[in-house]
């Protein structure tokens, strides 16, 4: 990323999908909670927002990640940093949707982040757009091949997709897509009579 949030918490790379070197947050006692001004917004700047919000998701903490890191995002709407972390965040939560859309936002700005454009897909899988999760998850994994969560979240999104289109014979009765045939096809009547 080219934007000055590429970095969190203790200066090493942002590890998508993973823990950026969490080591606390907050001051001793606190839980890696954040203090908050009189205003009721968080201590500290955008910056220690979004370092902050990145170690309570490495912490496994991502609804409070998401608060501070969608005031990060509200205060620098631009970075694509801050949006994929709160992106994370937000998946991590459920959010699925508003993971959705930070993850199509950094995407767009930078079609070339292989993350962001995983992301898309995953989000997009989870809430049933199976053929925008595989475009989004095939664009991931051509630019990295290596990477097995990436080829993993394909294969899977390929074979609901197979699945749904009766790829593997007919799906039986009461399984997710099954469609019952129409009445005049089941009683074998022809309307020719």
């Amino acid at each position: 990323m080219n934007d000055r949030w590429d970095r969190v918490d203790d200066g090493g790379p942002a590890e998508p999908g993973g823990p950026g070197g969490a080591t606390g947050g907050g001051g001793p006692g606190t839980g890696g909670v954040p203090a908050q001004g009189r205003s009721g917004d968080p201590a500290g700047d955008v910056y220690d927002w979004f370092r902050r919000g990145g170690k309570l998701l490495a912490q496994g903490n991502p609804a409070a990640a998401e608060q501070l890191l969608a005031r990060a995002a509200a205060a620098e709407p631009h970075s694509r940093s801050i949006r994929e972390t709160l992106a994370r965040a937000q998946f991590d939560a459920g959010s699925y949707e508003a993971a959705l859309e930070n993850f199509r936002a950094v995407a767009l700005a930078d079609p070339s982040d292989d993350y962001a454009q995983f992301g898309w897909g995953v989000a997009a899988a989870r809430l049933g757009d199976f053929e925008a999760s595989a475009e989004h998850l095939a664009l991931a994994v051509a630019m990295r091949p290596d990477t097995d969560h990436y080829r993993a979240a394909l294969r899977q999104t390929r074979a609901t997709l197979a699945a749904r289109a009766g790829a593997f014979g007919p799906l039986l009765p009461g399984a997710p897509g099954h469609l019952e045939p129409p009445a005049d096809e089941a009683d074998g009547v022809n309307g020719d009579a």
